[in-house]
């Protein structure tokens, strides 16, 4: 008797409130997709995790709880089941160390700024059993590379680069000095406030400089001890070499922009019925809304940039990362 498919959802929406990294639509995005999944897709809201920083939000979206739901997730799931990840928030602007390949990599910034890299997502989605299927949705930038490998389906449109952002949006994107100063900041206070984490440590941490990965990855352990990415843990060199590629048909991404590129933040307005939203993730939900019947993962991606385009946003490309036959599956499973 076959068993009945389940599909399960991780949302995560940062704002980042009162700093200098807030933004204005992250958490009305996953609220949005939070509705749109459980009445059109079929998802039970108690399958549904959803993490905010909203102030009242007693689970934030820290890394180790995004992390911890993830593999949750995972660890449930069997041949079969719809898995959906939906980031909204920042992503880091460009690769910490150039001269590095393998330092190189996309990633998503947590409410903490512990940063989760495309390997740390990799390792997960390599849990999978088969027959399941993984989705992510990223409204961030540089967030086309978020899953390693994956077949580019919709990819650049090198020749609309360089368009310059329109004045009244944000991007959704922190530089590497930008999460360094801001760690460095974090550490300083924690070590000022809290006994276990050493002024010494901190100096150490802070003087290792912000050029490469050690800088980055020197406060981030300093703060978080081994709850960072794989990227800043011993052996990360030899460690990587023993996980395996992922094969075209693990994972499909659904990405906010090219890896080059930044994501916009809408602010509140008459075109989104005045709400602010990443310009993504709104026309994702709008087209939906506006299409009866299922919509391919091809189609939707298509059918998001020209909705793009029609408000006024063309440097921004969402991208599609998949195998031939998930390009032409139906989004979320739905029939």
């Amino acid at each position: 008797m076959a068993t009945e498919c389940k599909k399960r959802a991780v949302l995560v929406g940062c704002n980042y409130p009162n700093t200098i990294n807030e933004l204005s639509g992250c958490v009305n995005d996953v609220k949005a997709m939070r509705e749109m999944i459980v009445s059109r897709f079929g998802f039970d809201s108690e399958n549904v995790k959803l993490l905010t920083d909203e102030p009242e939000s007693t689970y934030k979206p820290t890394r180790a709880n995004i992390m911890a739901e993830l593999k949750k997730m995972v660890v449930a799931a069997k041949e079969g089941d719809v898995l959906l990840f939906h980031f909204s928030g920042h992503g880091i602007v460009h690769r910490i160390d150039p001269h590095q390949p393998s330092n190189e990599g996309e990633a998503i910034v947590p409410c903490d700024l512990n940063p989760i890299f495309d390997v740390d997502l990799g390792q997960l989605i390599q849990q999978l059993p088969s027959g399941s299927s993984f989705t992510i949705v990223s409204d961030s930038c540089h967030s086309g590379g978020l899953i390693d490998k994956s077949k580019e389906q919709i990819g650049p449109h090198g020749t609309l680069r360089g368009i310059a952002t329109p004045v009244d949006y944000k991007t959704r994107g922190i530089s590497i000095e930008t999460l360094y100063q801001c760690l460095q900041t974090a550490a300083n206070v924690v070590s000022a406030t809290q006994s276990f984490l050493d002024t010494t440590a901190v100096a150490n941490a802070i003087n290792t400089g912000t050029d490469n990965m050690t800088g980055i990855g020197s406060l981030l352990t300093t703060i978080f001890g081994n709850n960072v990415s794989l990227k800043f843990l011993p052996h990360y060199e030899s460690d990587i070499l023993n996980l395996r590629s992922l094969t075209e048909d693990e994972g499909i991404l659904l990405s906010g922009c090219q890896a080059d590129e930044l994501s916009i933040d809408m602010r509140a307005s008459d075109k989104t019925g005045g709400k602010a939203f990443g310009a993504f993730t709104y026309t994702v939900l709008k087209v939906i809304k506006e299409t009866n019947g299922a919509l391919t993962n091809r189609q939707l991606v298509v059918k998001a940039r020209n909705e793009l385009i029609n408000l006024g946003i063309k440097q921004q490309h969402p991208c599609l990362y998949c195998s031939d036959e998930n390009a032409d599956a139906a989004f979320l499973g739905h029939s």
